[in-house]
């Protein structure tokens, strides 16, 4: 059985809390869940106490049994000082086309020649 830690809303409409919970892959997003970590409330100012109230000690108990944290769980975990975030990867697409590319490195001979 694969397990993730993850969100649940929990909030009233336009008005979202979440619960921070570990459940089956499977389950849907509000569905059942294994256990309750704690509660986070994107409303609240960043830097609000209560922003976040987690359970440090058993979200590091079930990310040692193997369940695996989403991506915006990490972030939050990661302001509490459990692991760290992952660096992103910009992938190939991103970068400039060929044509913008031999612009840019015109434009840096050009600033070099003129710097000598």
């Amino acid at each position: 059985m694969s397990l993730k830690i993850r969100l649940a809303r929990w909030g009233a409409k336009k008005r979202p809390v979440y619960r921070v919970v570990v459940a089956d892959a499977r389950a849907p997003r509000d569905g059942r869940f294994i256990e309750n970590l704690g509660t986070f409330d994107p409303l609240k100012a960043k830097d609000d106490a209560t922003r976040l109230t987690l359970d440090t000690e058993k979200a590091q108990a079930w990310i040692a049994k193997g369940a695996q944290p989403t991506d915006r769980v990490v972030r939050l975990l990661a302001g509490l000082g459990i692991g760290e975030v992952p660096k992103g990867n910009n992938p190939t697409k991103a970068k400039p086309k060929k044509k913008a590319q031999e612009r840019a490195d015109a434009a840096a001979a050009a600033a070099e020649k003129a710097a000598a």
